[in-house]
């Protein structure tokens, strides 16, 4: 099976994980946004109250220069050790 297939099957059981920590939906969010899009490509939020978004584009914009390939299988990995 091809990492591509095993990540979009990784996306789908992430949906049936247990509750997680804020900081593991970043992890989650930012290495999908980095899989399937590549390096950040908005601008990054300027209301300063919007704190959920200013969060996720940091971490998102923490994974730059990853490649996709490899954020693929970081997520994969981050999946398959929360759903333990």
């Amino acid at each position: 099976m091809d990492i591509k297939t095993t990540f979009e099957e990784s996306v789908a059981a992430s949906k049936s994980l247990p509750n997680q920590s804020n900081e593991n939906l970043l992890k989650l969010y930012s290495l999908y946004k980095q899989a399937s899009e590549g390096d950040v490509n908005v601008e990054k939020p300027t209301n300063f109250f919007d704190f959920a978004a200013i969060a996720k584009f940091n971490a998102w914009e923490s994974l730059k220069g990853v490649s996709k390939e490899n954020a693929m299988q970081q997520y994969i990995d981050l999946v398959k050790s929360l759903g333990n």
